[in-house]
């Protein structure tokens, strides 16, 4: 509303080229709720046009000046005051003057570099936008339209398996295995559960899919878990030398790729939380990190005229040279991915493909309700599980 000749006099409305073609991507907001934005990715050119009308019919509106910026933009929930941003783009559509009549204005920003894939989470969020400002002597005119932007990665060819040997001496002693340690977001996670020695007397077994976000540094530090996903997989007293198959299909679940320290802001891990809980209601657990990445495509058909092709941004699934268990392993992901990749292998065939030594490793109990103490981390990514006032002491493990 217009008050002594000021306020909102004009609006603002942002066109995007192929739009009407272009994919969308649902992104979460803040209240749980989705919104379906246009997707983009990195490197590819963002472009349109601003177009600009007045309310009133031969009204005029003076303005110091029109831009459009491109921004990307990480905001922490704890610090809502401060806004960082990792990308700031500015172009200028207009000088100062007068506007007398609708006008249109093209931009472009050619070829963006658009590094992290937006996100919502409990604590922190990445977005990237357009922002449109009428500059005027007291009050802006702004308006703003998000974008979704996903990073792909291509086939890792070298995706060792998980294999580990766990226990808590003369009572439990278990073997586990899964046939990746990086998946897609599409992806099924097969496995298998072997019962070496049994000696206590196990009710059930479960198998969950857990999300660890971790936001800000030092006494800012804020982790949050939350559990994706929950199966029960087996229910009863397993005997000596049995063995249960591991099968949890990705596709169905709100998952995003894997982040690791997201411009010194945050990160986003997922594990695999292994727990068995006997008669008496002690848990014992186990959790392993996994590494989760999107798929890409060799080639996207490009947005406008569909004679030309986008080159989309491919980037490792995880690059983290303090894991050591990925440290001693060269991967190229610059290649596309074989005619037969492990997805189309059979349980059988991907077993065959595990030739390499576990190792032993401690498992934990804790008594209770069983809920998991997740605050309580090793360096390995191990939750240290208590019971009966105590930290249960498992037997060295041979590598």
């Amino acid at each position: 509303m217009s008050f002594f000749g000021f306020g909102q006099s004009a609006e603002i409305d942002i066109n995007l080229d192929g739009q009407d073609q272009r994919k969308t991507a649902e992104v979460k907001t803040e209240d749980g709720k989705k919104d379906r934005l246009l997707l983009y990715y990195d490197g590819e050119t963002v472009s349109g046009k601003v177009n600009i009308s007045l309310k009133k019919v031969g009204s005029k509106l003076e303005h110091q000046g029109i831009k459009i910026e491109f921004i990307g933009q990480i905001e922490l929930y704890y610090d809502r005051g401060n806004h960082h941003e990792f990308i700031s783009l500015v172009k200028e559509l207009a000088r100062p003057g007068e506007m007398i009549t609708h006008t249109s204005y093209p931009f472009e920003f050619s070829c963006v570099e658009k590094p992290f894939e937006v996100y919502t989470g409990s604590n922190v969020k990445l977005r990237y936008f357009l922002r449109v400002t009428i500059i005027r002597r007291l009050a802006d005119l702004v308006k703003e339209m998000d974008v979704a932007v996903h990073t792909l990665s291509s086939y890792p060819e070298m995706n060792n398996p998980i294999k580990m040997e766990v226990g808590i001496e003369d009572c439990l002693h278990i073997e586990f295995e899964y046939n990746k340690s990086k998946y897609h977001l599409k992806d099924v996670i097969v496995g298998k559960i072997y019962f070496l020695l049994v000696r206590i007397k196990i009710k059930h077994m479960e198998i969950a899919i857990i999300k660890r976000e971790t936001t800000g540094s030092g006494p800012n530090m804020f982790t949050e878990n939350e559990t994706i996903a929950k199966y029960e997989i087996m229910d009863g007293a397993p005997v000596r030398g049995e063995s249960i198959p591991i099968r949890v299909f990705l596709a169905g679940y709100d998952l995003t790729p894997t982040m690791r320290d997201i411009n010194k802001k945050f990160s986003v891990r997922y594990y695999l939380n292994l727990v068995l809980m006997d008669t008496e209601d002690r848990r014992y657990f186990k959790q392993q990190e996994i590494i989760l990445w999107r798929k890409g495509e060799k080639l996207k058909k490009a947005i406008q005229g569909g004679t030309s092709l986008i080159a989309t941004h491919l980037v490792t699934p995880y690059d983290n040279k303090e894991n050591s268990s990925q440290r001693n392993v060269k991967e190229d992901f610059s290649k596309a991915p074989k005619s037969q990749s492990e997805e189309n292998l059979t349980e059988d065939a991907l077993c065959k493909r595990m030739e390499f030594e576990g190792r032993i490793q401690d498992i934990f109990r804790e008594a209770g309700d069983g809920q998991i103490d997740d605050s309580v981390v090793n360096t390995a990514g191990v939750v240290d599980g208590r019971a009966d006032g105590g930290e249960v002491e498992a037997g060295e493990g041979a590598d």
